[in-house]
């Protein structure tokens, strides 16, 4: 790393905590997403799509908190890496208030969209038991795993509010730069 002196206050450089946070954003990250691969494929905890949508925000974090981390390291303009680091902060924010709001939906505080919640109303041409054994249609009120009372989405908005920090963190040192 580049600037890696102590600073005035004896802790370590302002490019040390944007590191620290790029670096810590991309491993969680990772580890979030391999964890949903982990439940969906070798569990058989099928994703709804409210689940699927809340990945996209960690598939943009985990190389753009790499890049932060390697500019971080290699020196790169603060403005870059502020920038990054506000998208990723708010991109895991806006992820924590869809992983609330899809617990909401699973613990029946309000209606969830009409594509996962709502009746099977169109089945296709064809034979009707045909179709219903090709269908399997994964709901988003319905949970399918919890652990100490939470579901996946709401595990899935604590890890993505504790990312945001994260990244908010690295805004801070950023900004002491």
């Amino acid at each position: 790393m580049r600037e890696t002196t102590l600073g005035p206050a004896g802790g370590r450089a302002p490019r040390h905590a944007i590191f620290v946070a790029g670096a810590a954003i991309a491993v969680i990250a990772a580890a979030t997403l391999a964890g949903a691969w982990f439940f969906q494929l070798v569990l058989d905890i099928r994703p709804c799509p409210l689940c699927l949508e809340q990945r996209y925000a960690y598939y943009l974090a985990v190389p753009l908190a790499a890049l932060v981390a390697l500019g971080a390291a290699l020196g790169a303009p603060r403005g870059l890496l502020r920038a990054s680091l506000a998208i990723l902060m708010l991109a895991l924010a806006v992820n924590a208030g869809l992983g609330a709001y899809h617990a909401g939906i699973e613990w029946g505080f309000w209606p969830g969209p009409s594509d996962c919640t709502g009746p099977i109303t169109d089945l296709g041409g064809g034979g009707l038991l045909d179709n219903l054994n090709k269908i399997k249609v994964i709901r988003c009120d319905e949970v399918q795993w919890r652990f100490l009372g939470l579901s996946l989405a709401g595990y899935n908005a604590l890890i993505s509010l504790g990312l945001a920090a994260l990244a908010a963190f690295g805004l801070r040192g950023a900004r002491r730069a």
